[in-house]
């Protein structure tokens, strides 16, 4: 099988959570003869399944799917530690003359993907969880005001509401006493080799219908055994503090089980902050070029009759 040329566009299926990212992708692995390559950042944990809508076996209707389960719960696992195994991963898939689809919601995964990072410092790990707390008590906006405090060159290029990016800027700054624009300027960022055969599809069904499926999904998670689930892990050794739980879908149930709230309390704040998480996935997705947005669920014929036609009319 021939390998595919350098320049075939990469395709990634991005949008929300609950949105059909995985529905998408796997047709248009059938269609254009596909391997999926995950770009989500809890599906890379082993042990982790309930809350992290992993596509069983029996349903990938045998479109292989790499960089899932691939590092234990309490490895902290970079994006820029994901962009190197999604490189070696893509490179492997298309000399076999297959398509690499990437499929997920972690945009920072995507941009260390496509983008050759400054040299940075040690970042402390205990600041994010910090900075999240700040976050959920006064909200994103006071984050981007103490970053333009700090860091005045940084804040004015982030939109307030871009919590990703301004709590990376914080990291930085908190971690080395030096501000993020200073770091970048002493050796500035560069486009990798896939800056340009990017395209991202971004999935945008309507965001009530949206909310819904997310509130329904949260209850169905606990249903399944998402408090059993963690529990083992626990008690298989894996801290309440490990990297891995300090996903949403897992958050909020740690909290109940250290006795931090109530399981009610729980559900309902895992709901809010995955409707929260949508809206962030959303603004993250307008500020990157080369995208093509989907009105719809990713399981939806349309859509994905949709997303195929504007892939053959890039390749043509």
């Amino acid at each position: 099988m021939n390998q595919l040329p350098s320049k075939t566009p990469l395709v990634a299926v991005v949008g929300p959570t609950a949105s059909g990212k995985s529905d998408l992708g796997i047709a248009m692995a059938e269609r254009f003869g596909g391997e999926i390559v995950n770009c989500d950042s809890v599906q890379v944990y082993r042990g982790l399944y309930v809350a992290t809508a992993k596509v069983p076996m029996e349903e990938r209707r045998g479109v292989p799917h790499h960089l899932i389960d691939v590092v234990e719960p309490t490895v902290n696992f970079t994006a820029v530690a994901w962009a190197e195994e999604a490189k070696r991963v893509i490179a492997d898939v298309e000399a076999r003359g297959k398509w690499a689809i990437l499929v997920g919601g972690t945009g920072f995964y995507l941009r260390a993907l496509t983008t050759r990072f400054f040299d940075s410092p040690e970042i402390d790990e205990s600041i994010r969880p910090r900075l999240q707390r700040i976050m959920e008590r006064r909200g994103a906006e006071h984050l981007h005001r103490m970053l333009a405090r700090v860091d005045p060159k940084t804040a004015v290029k982030f939109a307030p509401k871009d919590w990703s990016r301004v709590t990376r800027a914080l990291e930085v700054y908190f971690s080395s006493g030096r501000p993020l624009s200073e770091w970048q300027e002493r050796s500035p960022e560069e486009p990798t080799e896939y800056a340009g055969r990017l395209h991202y599809f971004v999935l945008e069904p309507p965001r009530e219908e949206l909310y819904e499926r997310i509130n329904r999904r949260v209850d169905a998670m606990v249903e399944r055994g998402l408090l059993e689930e963690i529990q083992n892990l626990i008690a298989s050794g894996v801290p309440p503090a490990a990297k891995a739980f300090n996903a949403h879908g897992y958050k909020r149930f740690v909290e109940y089980l250290t006795g931090n709230r109530t399981l009610e309390s729980a559900i309902e704040q895992m709901k809010l902050d995955t409707r929260h998480y949508a809206k962030r996935q959303w603004t993250w997705w307008r500020a990157q070029a080369n995208t093509h947005w989907l009105k719809g669920f990713g399981f939806e014929g349309r859509v994905a009759a949709e997303a195929i036609r504007v892939v053959e009319q890039l390749i043509r």
